[in-house]
């Protein structure tokens, strides 16, 4: 079954894009490649149970299981060894991509207390947009009473064929994005 948000870029978001920006072949759409969830667990360096159970939520949320993230270098001042657990993170491509970005457009980002949007500016130089959470407990997949801690996340969304932000917001916006208005 195809997600009804891969089936509305296909059917008006590109067509729109492919007008708003002067684009002649499809091929040169921008489109999101990827969605990479990630989750920094500090705590996770001295308690196991904690990056588990960080590791559960993460996969109830995505859909999918996430990968456990080793330190790469060992940094005295955090007490963190070379190899060590430290995150846990999930690429998230094709349809399980798009029901995600449908769930977290449409159900979680508004779940936010006091949201007006998410800012403009979180946009690196490849033109890929990365959004920062302080709490997971906006999914729905997350029961409130079996929460331990709160924990935040990094989610990445990497867009293809942008060739500046503007087109990147363009797709961004056209699939859901609540973005805040300009200050």
């Amino acid at each position: 079954m195809i997600p009804r948000l891969l089936e509305r870029y296909r059917s008006e978001i590109a067509p729109k894009l492919m007008e708003d920006f002067k684009i002649k072949n499809k091929m040169a759409v921008p489109a999101v490649m990827k969605v990479v969830v990630n989750m920094g667990i500090g705590e996770g360096t001295q308690d196991i149970k904690i990056l588990e159970k960080a590791a559960e939520e993460l996969g109830n949320i995505t859909g999918q299981k996430p990968v456990i993230r080793r330190a790469k270098k060992a940094i005295a001042n955090f007490k963190v060894r070379q190899g060590q657990p430290v995150g846990v993170k999930v690429t998230l491509r094709k349809a399980i991509m798009y029901e995600f970005m449908d769930r977290l457009f449409n159900i979680a980002l508004p779940r936010i207390r006091d949201f007006r949007g998410v800012p403009r500016t979180s946009f690196d130089k490849a033109n890929n947009y990365t959004l920062g959470l302080s709490e997971q407990i906006i999914f729905p997949e997350i029961e409130y009473d079996k929460i331990t801690r709160t924990q935040g996340m990094d989610i990445t969304f990497v867009i293809k064929n942008a060739v500046s932000s503007d087109q990147a917001i363009g797709l961004l916006k056209y699939l859901g994005m609540p973005f805040k208005d300009k200050e």
